[in-house]
This record gives structure tokens, sequence and C-alpha cells, in this order.
């Protein structure tokens, strides 16, 4: 009797059969084996006995029967014009620049607004084509006709027999424009509809009608609509003609492209046939077929069962190579067998089926199926609708963990398809939902929050307060909401992890090279291929993409590092992690010109091949040390040039057709499109000579298990080791180049990436901060203002509406990026980097082949520790961390000024991040606990000259270190602005001041004992501040004159930000100045120094300036600060003035006596004092004793910030310096004009040269010679310099 399942009969077995034993076949698909086989149909009567032979042709008449017939075929093309395959048109249909995929269905715009139509068109019946939106910005998708003409500014929908949908601007349009549909994001799918027997097009977004958008659409004869799409730069999509299965069918409507009707049926009906047999075995002792769960199928055994299946997959075989029956049929299928739940584990029927693939399917079929199938299911995965419970996603993820786990088919993917034809990153990968209610959050997150308490600055008020039970109840609320998606977020985490542990399998060697080491030549080409093609980013990897994958491959790389400790019991743990020093100049792994310490490799091989012969034991080769001639680099220009992006063509050097971007297919692009060239180009084929182009092969595609873990006597990647390294095992050695690899990765963009995500709660911030704003004002509002209340109550609506849906995608964010455990993750790899600096710094010399990454990352990742994950998470709660905080500040504090680092970026990254770990208590007091030595070291090399270096970090350095300590110097916000905007919150804030005691002593020290080099280092900020001042001076002159032309001329914003930060840099010296003379005061007044008597009247001339030109009656300081300019904020009397006062009072009121006395006489000597200006400080002098209205700037007036002794002491000074003034003028005597000083004509003659005894007063001279040794007179060499004392009888 028959069994029918599915609606085909079953093939089943008679009681009496031969069963056969076949010890060996080779090819099952194309071999029959004569034998006996009963096919048993439904009627007993018709029961036929049938040997193998026999059953190829029953095969082929059970898949003949309801085929289609011509005429069938006829009708459904019926309507249509043009190829079968329906493909974008690239030979003619398309206007500007345009990158076409591969299989021609995918396209980015690459000029202004590019048009391109497809190869088919219709004229009758209904119709339909879908669009995968991949980026979001301005497109028009719709219809077109053959007489539509499209430019650079015209496109689809803006001519008369164009229809279009514009979901970036919400719009429709034909030739005019109205409101349509709803906004359209990436991932998206739009629907395209024409119905040709009604007249109406309408669109569709995720299978939701957005309603009819045309009516009354042109037809007729010699009318055909093409699908058509406009784009502008850089936007993507890709189409589906019917190539692939309909995302979203619409009923009634037809496909462009005809679906394979008959192969469809002939699939389904081979595939249950495999089902059934499958679900067939033979009882040997009762000798009859009995059924069982399929799901227990073993391919071993039952000869007689794999001899039916290798007939039925001979017809199911060429099948499978098809892309629409992959994705309709086959990939369902195997989705089917894991609906039931459970772990992976449990269902070993696709391990078999696979197994079954390459033992019945050709290499090339089983190959190409198993392509379609990836890419199905990644294409699927990346834009599959988020939904709560994120069930797409882990539906193919969890089939992706199946095929991955079937060994043959792994290294298959992994060495052919995973990184070489597809973007399997984007596995790793969970992409954020900007609908918040289509992806549901609204269930899971029924209840939002957001901080409603700020402090003065606007920020989050991180003192505990008591918040009321409602705020309570609903942080609370929200907190439980953003715990369950977290919780639906991990699983799909859990899996992708799963899918890395299976590709860094490096047991499964059973069938040649392990999982790993293929995964790690494909992964360190991945790496090439985005480091060395920063200047195009369109090529790279998405940083979003970059941030999961990196965090999975974390996960997955400490499993393995950890299981391999428990193993071997010598090695280190993963927290304890490093990259040895050896693998950065062994050459065992390969950094593709990345930029080392010490500046480019070849240069170290050369300077630095003693040092690796005598330290690591490695010759180099000589002639990779060969100096480059002329010619060299001539070759090496042109072998540039070859290789400079290919497809660039002769319409100014396009780059290659980014694969990325423009993919939505996620396979790699070759064609580049230009109307102007009119040109189809494929990058693969090199526009310069082949003899003229380099090609780099990776040595890592040549290496061996062997090369990477070594052996008896063979180091592997760690051949060289330094004898400063400890000899003992770390890991397996592979594991160290994917870690080295995680470094890279997030230098290349993953920290830019969590910089961005920033975005978000800035964004709640500021809403929220609104919303106080608003609702406050409400509660002002009085009564009879009801227009005002409305106005008020409509604000309120709108920003509490946004808040709800920043503050669920801002769960969302926390889950997936800031979480406690990625946070861990970045933590960790800071961790693995300030180690491996320790132990690079320890070999030495050898220190300058460490990749200047390794430094980049250490920096940025304490930056995004700190800047980016609080304050959800503190940092105080990880573990080590102040240890971690010390041992950065010792790497930051040795190797800003390290003669081993050349790189200038690198170096100016180092000074900057110093500059901002001086800036917080907390950093700032890990900097206190280095050792001693490294401290003081760090503190000489701050002091040295300003010239010939970036001295401005330097000095602000410096500044932080007495910020709370210096007159008037203990604010956070400047306090003129808050006298003018008191309650503007959005006012630039500074940080608060946290002033080093500690490192103010070693800065007193060295200057105290080191006299040449504290001279060297005060003429040197003396010069800078003279510098910085007087373009602060030139510039402001010129924004006055431009504000005071009749046609009021605007100012170049930079012309203000470069005045800004010149009046920044004066305060900053001004008050490095006051230190040094507040912890030094000798080095000014102790005239028994050298350079004492110079140093004090350079101060006092340069201090005098600044007074005199800030503090002069209606001056131009005051007419360019009275103008408010947007930029100039911090530009006022407050900050410098304050500066200059508090280094007078240290000389002249807080100085000894003898100190006093020689400050006030070289004050008051210089031609430029004018006692007004020191009587400006406190509002006095000429403007007030003239009686004027008009408000002057006065240290009473900014009582909050300048205490009461420290007034007194400016009161204190201003009564000494008149007094002393009055007795200058005195007792100051005639002094003829000649025994003045002929290069100041200021002071008195008072030095006399040697040997040429020619004269002038002691200043010019010592400053001269700071420059230069000649004479001013007869440029003869001065030899020395002696007091002159006019003799009494001349």
């Amino acid at each position: 009797m028959g069994v029918v399942v599915d609606g085909w009969a079953q093939f089943v077995f008679p009681h009496s059969y031969s069963y056969v034993f076949i010890g060996h076949f080779q090819s099952l698909s194309r071999v029959m084996f004569p034998t006996a086989l009963y096919i048993v149909y439904d009627e007993p009567s018709q029961r036929k006995t049938l040997t193998f032979p026999d059953l190829e042709a029953h095969l082929e008449h059970l898949l003949s029967e309801g085929e289609l017939t011509e005429d069938s075929r006829d009708q459904a093309a019926e309507g249509r014009l043009g190829p079968f395959t329906v493909v974008l048109d690239h030979t003619s249909g398309f206007e500007g620049l345009l990158f076409v995929d591969d299989d021609l269905l995918g396209v980015i715009g690459h000029s202004n607004f590019s048009s391109i139509r497809a190869t088919t068109c219709v004229f009758k019946g209904k119709w339909v084509y879908e669009v995968l939106i991949s980026s979001q910005g301005l497109m028009q998708i719709g219809w077109c006709t053959l007489n539509c003409r499209f430019n650079q500014e015209e496109g689809v929908g803006d001519t008369p027999d164009s229809y279009a949908y514009d979901g970036n601007r919400v719009r429709k349009w034909n030739v005019t424009t109205t409101n349509y549909g709803k906004s359209w994001a990436a991932g998206d799918i739009v629907s395209c509809l024409i119905d040709l027997d009604d007249g109406t097009i309408t669109f569709c977004l995720n299978g939701q009608s957005l309603g009819t958008a045309f009516s009354n659409i042109k037809m007729g004869p010699g009318i055909a609509y093409f699908p058509a799409i406009s784009l502008s730069f850089k936007e993507s999509v890709a189409f589906n003609f019917g190539s692939r299965p309909l995302r979203y069918p619409v009923e009634g409507y037809k496909p462009l492209q005809d679906p394979p009707a008959a192969d469809l049926i002939k699939a389904n009906r081979l595939l249950g046939y495999i089902k059934t047999v499958l679900s067939t075995t033979i009882d040997t002792q009762e000798e009859r077929l009995v059924e069982k769960d399929s799901s227990f199928w073993q391919l071993q055994g039952e000869p007689t069962v794999l001899v039916t299946l290798a007939h039925i997959f001979n017809y199911f075989a060429p099948l499978m190579c098809k892309v629409y029956l992959v994705e309709d049929v086959l990939m369902n299928f195997l989705l089917g067998i894991l609906e039931g739940g459970g772990s992976v584990d449990e269902h070993p029927l696709i391990q078999q089926l696979l197994d079954l693939f390459w033992l019945l399917m050709e290499d090339y079929e089983v190959n190409e199926c198993l392509k379609q199938l990836m890419m199905s299911l990644l294409r699927a995965y990346r834009f599959s609708p988020i939904i709560p419970d994120l069930g797409f996603q882990i539906h193919y993820l969890r089939l992706t963990t199946a095929i991955l786990r079937h060994e043959k088919s792994r290294k298959y993917l992994l060495n052919n398809v995973l990184f070489d034809m597809l973007r399997s990153v984007v596995f790793f990968y969970i992409k954020t939902p900007l609908r918040v209610k289509e992806a549901g959050l609204e269930e899971l997150i029924p209840t939002t929050w957001w901080p409603t308490r700020f402090d003065k600055e606007g920020r989050d008020d991180n003192e505990v307060k008591e918040e009321s039970a409602d705020e309570r109840l609903r942080r609370r609320a929200y907190e439980r909401g953003c715990q369950r998606l977290k919780k639906r977020i991990e699983v799909v985490e859990e899996l992708q992890v799963q899918i890395l542990r299976l590709m860094l399998n490096n047991k499964d060697k059973g069938t040649g090279q392990a999982s790993r080491y293929i995964f790690l030549n494909k992964f360190r080409k991945f790496l090439q291929e985005n480091a060395s093609n920063r200047a195009n980013p369109t090529v790279l990897c998405p940083p979003e993409y970059m941030v999961c994958f990196l965090h999975r491959l974390i996960t997955a790389v400490r499993s393995y590092w950890d299981e391999g400790k428990r193993k071997s019991v010598g090695s280190i743990s993963s927290e304890e992690a490093y990259v040895p020093p050896q693998l950065f100049y062994n050459g065992k792994v390969d950094y593709f010109d990345l930029q080392r310490l010490g500046g480019l490799l070849s240069h170290l091989k050369k300077t630095l091949k003693d040092d690796l012969a005598s330290k690591a034991n490695i010759i180099i080769d000589p002639s990779e040390i060969l100096p480059s001639s002329m010619d060299d680099l001539d070759e090496d220009e042109e072998s540039g040039a070859a290789q400079r992006p290919l497809g660039a063509a002769a319409t100014g050097g396009a780059p290659v057709r980014p694969s990325w971007l423009s993919s939505p297919t996620l396979g790699r692009a070759n064609r580049f499109l230009s109307t102007a060239a009119v040109s189809l180009m494929t990058p693969r084929r090199p526009l310069a000579p082949p003899e003229k182009v380099k090609v780099r092969t990776l040595a890592v595609e040549q290496r061996t298990e062997e090369d990477i873990e070594g052996n008896h006597g063979n180091d592997g990647l760690l051949l060289g080791r330094p004898l400063e390294e400890p000899d003992q095992p770390i890991t397996e050695k592979s594991l160290l180049e994917i870690l080295d690899g995680i470094v890279m990765m997030y230098n290349l963009s993953v920290h830019q990436q969590l910089g961005k995500m920033v975005v978000v709660a800035d964004d709640v911030h500021e809403y929220a901060v609104a919303l106080k704003d608003t609702e406050e004002k409400i509660a002002r509002c009085p009564n009879r203002r009801g227009d005002i209340m409305d106005e008020l109550l409509k604000s309120q609506k709108v920003f509490a509406e946004k808040l709800n849906h920043l503050s669920r995608r801002l769960a969302w964010i926390n889950a997936t990026i800031y979480s406690k455990e990625k946070m861990l993750d970045v933590y960790w790899l800071l961790r693995v980097c300030i180690r491996t600096i320790e132990h690079s710094d320890n070999t030495g010399s050898l220190f300058a082949f460490t990749p200047e990454f390794y430094l980049n990352v250490a920096m940025n990742s304490y930056s995004a520790l700190k800047n980016y994950f609080s304050p959800a998470n503190s940092m105080d709660e990880l573990p080590g961390y102040e240890d971690t905080l010390t041992q950065l500040a010792a790497i930051l504090a040795k190797h800003f000024a390290d003669p081993r680092i050349v790189g200038t970026d690198i170096k100016d990254s180092l000074m900057q991040a110093l500059a901002s770990y001086v800036c917080y208590p907390q950093s700032l007091r890990a900097v206190e606990r280095i050792p001693e030595d490294q401290r003081v070291a760090m503190m000489r090399n701050l002091l040295a000259p300003y010239e010939q270096r970036p001295w401005a970090q330097t000095n602000w350095i410096l500044v932080r270190f007495w910020k709370g300590c210096g007159f008037g110097y203990r604010y956070t916000r400047l306090p003129h602005l808050l006298k003018t905007k008191p309650e503007d919150a959005t006012l630039p804030s500074l940080q608060k001041p946290c002033p080093s005691l500690l490192l103010q002593r070693h800065m007193a020290e060295l200057l105290r004992h080191d006299k040449d080099m504290a001279a060297s280092f005060l003429n040197s900020v003396l010069n800078q501040l003279n510098w910085a001042f007087s373009e602060f001076i030139g510039m402001i002159q010129e924004i006055q004159q431009a504000a005071e032309r009749p046609e009021r001329n605007f100012v170049d914003t930079r012309q203000l930000k470069v005045c800004a930060t010149c009046f920044d840099l004066s305060v900053s010296l001004l008050r490095v100045l006051e230190m040094t003379v507040t912890l030094v005061p000798e080095i000014f007044l102790d005239w028994s120094r050298p350079s004492a008597e110079l140093l004090l009247r350079r101060l006092a001339q340069l201090l005098n300036q600044v007074l005199n030109r800030v503090t002069a009656e209606r001056n131009l300081f005051d007419r360019v600060v009275n103008l408010r300019l947007p930029g100039l904020e911090s530009v006022d009397h407050y900050p410098i003035l304050v500066a200059v006062t508090g280094i007078l009072v240290r000389i002249l009121v807080e100085s000894d006596r003898q100190g006093v006395a020689r400050a006030a006489s070289v004050l008051l000597s210089d031609p430029c004092f004018q006692l007004h200006s020191i009587q400006h400080l406190l509002g006095e002098g000429e403007a007030s004793a003239a009686g004027t209205d008009r408000k002057h700037f006065s240290l009473h007036a900014y009582a909050d910030y300048i205490s009461a002794e420290e007034e007194q002491k400016v009161e204190q000074m201003l009564a000494f310096l008149t007094e002393e003034s009055k007795q200058a003028a005195a007792c100051t005597a005639p002094t003829s004009e000649e025994d003045l000083c002929p290069i100041c004509y200021a002071h008195s003659i008072s030095a006399i040269f040697k040997p040429c005894s020619h004269k002038s007063c002691k200043a010019c001279i010592n400053q001269h010679l700071m420059n230069n040794k000649d004479c001013f007179f007869c440029k003869a060499t001065i030899t020395g310099v002696e007091d002159y004392v006019k003799p009494l009888g001349s």
C-alpha cells in the first residue's frame, strides 16, 4: 500500500528485496545500480516492480507531470517587452556617474543626481518590483517611459512621463510634488506597483500600502513603463525584479521577471522525495520498510537508501545552483528544521544533509549552492525588520551556525566565500532600529525616563539628590525594560560568538588546514583592505559593523585563550594578555606599511640592523636595506600611479566602485558607468602596463600552521625573542596575531564610531533641558496670555514625544554599544595595549618598531571609557582601575618626549593626551603616583625651551598644574561671561581647578638648581608671549577696521578663532610666568644669577605693554570687546588683567625688601610704565578723575572670584607704586642725550663691549647677546661685557 506525503507518492520497498552491500563507490550522483526496487502506487492493482534503471525513468515521469506548456509561458509574458532576465540597463539607459554591482541589480550614485532604468518595460497588466533601500538619502524611485530624458538636475518624477516616490522628503513626484507616504530608512523595502488596466501607480513600504500615488497615468499605443531610479551621491539601493523571491508579494501583481515556475515545482517535488527517503528505514528483522524521525537519519548504512538518494540528486543538484531556488526552497527547508527550537546541536539532520551534498553533488554544484545559500542568509539577516524578540535575526544566525558546524562546508566558505565574495562581518552586526515604534520597543520599554536634574552648567548633576517617588518608579520601570531588551540582544550576541568560535577552531585538521589559520589569513587581508584605503571611505567596512565585530572577536579570542591557559599551566590568562614585541620586527606579521614609532620600516631596518642582530638575533637580508636610488623612487612613483584606484576613467579619475555602501547584496562590485565617457570598466583590468604594476603579495598567504605556531626549535610568530622578554609561554601564537588585529581594528574605525553614537545621549540631554525649561515657562506664564500658553503646551508635547523616542533608542544603543560588558572589552583592550607598550619599551632601541596604533589605541580607549561609557557605567568600578591609570600616566609622561618616537602626529597626540590627563583630579593623582624619577624627567621635558616644538600644549599642561593657585584663578566659567549672561547654560565650561603641588615642587627645584635651563625656558616663554600678544593686537586691529567700514563686512570666522586663540595663549603664558615667579622668585630677583636682571627687565617690559594696550581709555581692545562678536567670547579684560596682576603682586608685595626694590626700580624705569594702567585695575585713573559715566573694569566688581586678601594686596601694590613713582620723579636728574643708550634711548648707558668698546644699556646688550654675538655697531665679535660708569669729570 502506498503513503502520500505532501501530495507526492513515497518511495517504499517491498517485503522481498535485494539488500546490496556497497563497499566503495565514487560519484553516486551519476551511477546506477542494477538491483530490484519497487515503487508502490496508490492502488494495489497498479503495483509494478521497477529496477534501478527504471527509477530514473520514473523520476522523469513524476517531474514532468504538471509542467507549464508553451502557451502558458507566452501568456505569462503578455504585457511585457524586453529580455527574460531583467537587470539595470548599463549600456544606454542611464545618466550621470554610477557604480553597478556584478549582477546588475545593485547601484550607487556617484554624481549629483544620477538616473538609471531597467532593461524591460510593461504596457499592459499589473506589475511589481521591489527596491531594497541601503541608504536613506535623497532618491526618487518609480516608473518612466522611453521618452524621458534625464540630466544631473532632473530625474525620475521630474519629467511628464515619469512617476516617483521619495521617502527621504516624504513626497511623490510627477513634474510637481505633493506630500505622500512616510519616510524610509536603511533596510526598508519599497514595492513599486503599476496597474496598466486601471492606470494607477501605488507604492508600499515594507509590505504596507502607502495608498494610490498616481491615477489616470498616460497609457495607449507606444507607451510602456520602465522601472527607474534617480539617486544622489553615495546613495545606494538593490533591485529585485523577480530574480529572487519577492519579500512582500502583492496579490494580483506579477514580478517583472517571471519566477522559474517549472524549476520551482521540480525542486519542491524532489525535496519532498528526499524528505520521504530520509524518514524511511529498512527493518531487516521484519523485512519491511518503517517510518522514522528524519532528524535522526545517518549517512552511514543502508546503501539502497543512498543509491535512491543519488538518483534524486541527479535532478536536484543542478537546480540548487540557482539563487531563486536556493532561497525559496532550500533555505526555507533548512530553516524549517530548526523551527522546533533547542540548541543547534540538537538538529544533526543539517549536518547529515551537508554530508549528502558533498557526497552526491559535483564540487562546482555544492560550491555554488553554498555560496548562494550564504548570500541569501546574509541578505536576510541584514535587512530583516527588527522585532522585539529579534526572532528573524536569531533564526538566520542559528542556520548560519548549523551550516558552519559542518567542517568541510566551513572550510570551503572560509576559503572562498565569507571574506572573498561576501561581507561576512555583517553577521556580527546588530543594527539599530531607526523606527522605535515598528521595532516594538514601545511594548518592550513601555515606560521612558531621562535625567531631570541638572547643575548650573546644564550637565547631569552627579551629586546624589532626592528624587520624587514618581521619578523613582519611572526610572526603575525604564531600567527593567532596558534589562529585558539587553537579554534579548545577548541571545543574538551569543550566536554571533558561536559563529566566530567555529571559525577560530584549530582542531579540525582532518580535512586539511585548520579553520583558524584560514580565518587568520582572511582576517589579515580584511585589515589590509581597511588600513590601505583610508582615503576612500566608501571601500571600508562601515564603523558600526566594526564595533560589533570587535566585541564578538574579543569574546571568542578570550574564551579560546583561557581554555588554552587551563591546558597549559605555565601560560598566562587573557586578563594578562599582551602582544610580544618580536611580532613587530621579525617580519612574521604584515603591517601593510603602517607607520612605526620610529618611522618607516625600511628606514628602521637600515638604522637598527645591528641592534636586531645583537638583541634579537635577527639578520636582515642585505637586499632589503639597499639604499634607494632616484630610479627606484621614480619606479615607485609610477607603480603608485598604477595602483591608484582601478576603474579611474578619463572623467577625472573616479575611484574604484565602492563595495560596502553600494552593495546591498554584499557582493563585490566591478562596474563603473559614466555618461561622460560612456564606459563600462572592470577594476580587475589594470590601466597601467603590466610590467609597471607591483602587486603586493601578503606573506600570510603562504604561511602554514607551522610557520605561525612553530615547532621544535622554531618559535613561529615569536621568532627573535629579546633578552628583556620573559621566556615563558603566553598562549597559542595564532591568538596573538588575532589580538594584534583586534587592536588595529579599534584604531581603524571603532573609536570613531563610539564617539559618533554618543550624539543620541547628547540629544536626550538637550531635549530634557528644553523640556524642563518649557515646563518652567508654563508655570510662570500668566493666565491672561492663552496664546503663549498654547504655544508652550505644543512645544512641551513635541519635546516629550521626542524624548520618548530617543530614550528608547538610547536603551538599544546602551545595550549594543555602551553596556557594562562592552565597557569591560574596551578596558581589556586598554590594558593589553599598556602591557604591550611596556614590554616593547623594555627592548630599548627596538621599541621604535612598535606600530603607532598601539599608542593611539591606549590613548583613545581611555578617552572612550571616560567620555563615552560614563555616566551609565562608572570607571571606578573597573577592576584595577587606579593601577591602570597610573600605568597609562607613566607611558604618557615618558613617551611624549621620547626621542625614539619620530612621527609628528603621534607626538602631538601624546602631548594632547597628557594635557587632557592632567585636567581631571583622578588622572592627575595618577600622574603624581608614578615613580619620582619619571615625574622629574617629565617636568624636565616640559621645561625645555619652547622653540622648535609644539609649545602651546606644553604650556597648557603647566597651566593646569597651577590653576587653583594663581591670583583670581579659581573659576570654572569665565567670570565676565557669567556677569553678562548669567542664565545662559550654553556658555563654554572650563575644567575645575585641580592644582598639583607635588609637580609644582619638582618644577621649582629644577628651575632653582639648573640656571641655564631656567634662563632658556623663561626666555622662550617671554618670546612666545611677545609673539602671541603682538599677533592678537594685529588681528583685533583688522577686526576693528572691518567693523567700522560702511558696508559692514562680516569678519571671517577663522580669523576670529585665531584671534581668540592668540588671546588665550597670551593668558596661559602669563599664568606660567605667574607660577614661575611665585615658585622661584629668585630667577628674576636674585641678580647674582647670570640672567636675572635681563629676565626681570623683559618681564617688566611685556607687562607694561599688555597693561597699556588693555587699559587705555577708549582703546582698540575696549572697542573690539564691546562688539561682542561670536567666537570672541573669551576675549575680555578679566582673564588677562588678573594674570598680569598676579605677577605684579608677587614681585612687588610678596617678595623680600631687596626683591621688591629691584622689581619696582626696573618697572618704573621702563619707558612704557604708566601708573594709570595700574590704577585702572581698581577702577581708578584718568577716566574716573574726569567724572565720566562710562562703566570701567574693576577688580572690585569680581568679589566672587577675587578674595578680599587679594584685593588688599592690589591696593597695597598700587599705594606702593604711587609713592615710588613720586619719589622717582623727584629724584630723577635730567639726562643728556649723549648719556642715553643709542639703541633704545630709554635707559642710561651702563655697559661697554669688549674688545671694541662700544656702549649701550645692559638691557639692550643682554637681549641682543641671546641671539647674536656681533657688536651692534662694528660687527666685531663681542668677547665680554663690563659695567660702564661715566667718569666724574666728563
